[in-house]
């Protein structure tokens, strides 16, 4: 069973993404604040849960959580502050789009939420000075594995993981050679065939590797428009 709280504080957020390791689409953020009697036997780490589990439990976390949001940060902006940072970064835009101000933050993985703020970038969103600010004065403890041991970060990562599906399901009718609809832009087999065989998108991450080293790209490789 997951824990309700890792704080004392009545109102805890927990943060989370989905999306990191893909070479294709946005990494997708999710910050849940659950109330303090929330339960729910069958919420767990999104990647120990079936695709019905996980959209069953999107619709209860929807309906019940105090607050929450979603963000995504596209492949532009990826390359440019690297995918770590990205994840960061909505993350924290997340935070700023909460209808309720959390008190404390647990965030899942390794790194403090605010390790770093205001990234410069010359795409997506520029923090304000009292945006930065606004972010710093809220204390945050990241927790490995924290999705299979407290409840608000594993509702985070069960949204930010149905969210980005979504969004991959629809652009696979865009580019339905690539079939994101089954790897969701993952470096499968299939999927890295499919770029050596068709080139990139504009969905694909181009700071990533696309294709290991046996699968070397021609010389008439070219960007899909």
């Amino acid at each position: 069973m997951l824990q309700n709280k890792y704080s004392s504080f009545k109102f805890e957020a927990g943060a989370d993404e989905a999306g990191r390791g893909c070479l294709a689409g946005p990494v997708t953020a999710a910050v849940v604040l659950l109330d303090g009697s929330f339960e729910n036997s069958m919420l767990n780490d999104s990647k120990k849960l079936t695709e019905k589990s996980r959209n069953t439990l999107r619709s209860i976390i929807e309906q019940e959580a105090t607050a929450y949001a979603i963000t995504n940060l596209y492949p532009e902006e990826i390359d440019e502050i690297n995918i770590l940072n990205a994840s960061m970064k909505a993350m924290q835009e997340c935070i700023l789009k909460l209808n309720k101000t959390p008190e404390y933050i647990i965030v899942d993985g390794n790194r403090m939420l605010n390790a770093k703020l205001g990234l410069n970038c010359s795409v997506g969103k520029v923090f304000t000075h009292q945006e930065i600010e606004f972010l710093k004065s809220i204390p945050n403890q990241s927790i490995i594995k924290g999705d299979a041991k407290y409840l608000s970060i594993a509702a985070a990562s069960v949204l930010a993981k149905t969210h980005r599906d979504d969004y991959m399901n629809t652009i696979h009718e865009e580019f339905p050679m690539y079939n994101w609809k089954k790897n969701k832009g993952y470096p499968t087999i299939e999927h890295r065939e499919a770029i050596k065989k068709y080139g990139v998108t504009k969905y694909h991450r181009k700071s990533f590797k696309l294709l290991p080293d046996q699968l070397e790209l021609p010389l008439e490789f070219t960007q899909i428009p």
